[in-house]
């Protein structure tokens, strides 16, 4: 089958590798769509805290928000997915320790995560095998696109619920990306008034064509009571931020990892008396997520800008817009498209 192989920083190829098969317990899915993220971009330049830990090493398959159709199924896994669509959480505990028997394998030490910790190859291919215990069905409702957006939506539907939102409540979200804007749409729905910051005014103006009416610049925010504040950006100086600005007694959410260590005054955190809250992974909230998105609740799919086969990816991580892209802050990868006639683009 053909996948795009990272093969060092800013090296890359879209080379014919072996098909998976399915172990005991796993499944080989047919990929329909896979979505590119800032952490796929961390490991292309070579940033990535998990390539310096020996957590992950180069060549690698990156790929870990997807859907697809499963194909085939191993020893132990009844036959009735195949054929199922589906989407797969990205991170796999042992199983075995305490916090995976407490129901947190996400935070599991010895985890797996798909296209990013591990061994694990991720699904920037035409295949990919998982655990049939990491798959989640989705229903008609829920078309490739937002299949694909489950993952994303999975952290941000986490993020939006630890801000405790109530109707009415006001909420600012630091850093309108994919993340960020995904956030403030389930925070919407919540009946919360969401505001948006974020450093470009490209960014800001397309949050405005998703209905987002209060976008600031950083010199413009105004001086409001925000009950909770959700930081999703990259800037270490954010998250100080978002505890300066928050009401005393609000909630401040955290699921931006910035480049840098952060700094925050935990004197002000206790003197405000803020509840502050970590966000990690999707796990918890990919059912409900899947549910909001085949409701109609909450649609992601005005986000993704373009769509763009393997040998499309290289340069998409390389910071360039796909010919044709619209505004949105995600791009998507379909694996069947064919590949060009000139071969593939090799970095």
């Amino acid at each position: 089958m053909r996948a795009f192989v990272l093969t060092g920083p800013r090296a890359y190829a879209v080379l014919d590798v072996e098909a998976p098969t399915a172990a005991a317990g796993e499944v080989v899915v047919d990929v329909e769509r896979v979505g590119v993220c800032g952490t796929d971009v961390e490991f292309f330049t070579g940033e990535m805290a998990y390539l310096h830990s020996g957590d992950a090493r180069y060549p690698m398959r990156l790929g870990h928000e997807w859907c697809g159709t499963v194909a085939s199924v191993g020893a132990g896994v009844d036959r009735a997915w195949v054929g199922r669509r589906v989407m797969g959480d990205t991170m796999l505990g042992c199983g075995a320790c305490r916090r995976c028997r407490r129901g947190h394998q996400h935070v599991c030490e010895q985890r797996e995560e798909v296209g990013i910790r591990g061994d694990r190859p991720g699904a920037l291919a035409e295949q990919v095998a998982v655990p049939v215990t990491s798959l989640h069905v989705l229903p008609a409702g829920v078309d490739p696109v937002a299949g694909a957006l489950v993952e994303p939506g999975g952290n941000a539907l986490r993020a939006a619920r630890a801000a405790a939102l109530r109707p009415g409540d006001r909420v600012l979200v630091l850093g309108p990306g994919a993340i960020g804007l995904l956030v403030a749409m389930f925070a919407r729905a919540s009946g919360a008034e969401v505001h948006l910051m974020g450093r470009r005014q490209a960014s800001l103006d397309y949050a405005a064509t998703l209905g987002f009416e209060h976008v600031w610049l950083p010199d413009d925010l105004p001086d409001l009571p925000f009950d909770a504040v959700v930081e999703a950006s990259f800037a270490p100086h954010l998250p100080a931020l978002a505890l300066e600005v928050v009401e005393p007694a609000g909630r401040v959410v955290y699921i931006g990892l910035a480049g840098t260590p952060s700094l925050v005054d935990t004197r002000t955190l206790a003197l405000k008396d803020v509840t502050a809250v970590g966000i990690l992974s999707a796990s918890p909230g990919l059912d409900a997520t899947i549910e909001a998105y085949a409701t109609g609740v909450v649609d992601p799919r005005p986000m993704v800008a373009a769509t763009v086969g393997l040998d499309g990816v290289g340069p998409v991580l390389a910071g360039q817009r796909p010919p044709g892209a619209g505004p949105g802050p995600k791009v998507h990868v379909d694996p069947r498209l064919p590949a060009p006639a000139a071969g593939a683009d090799e970095g």
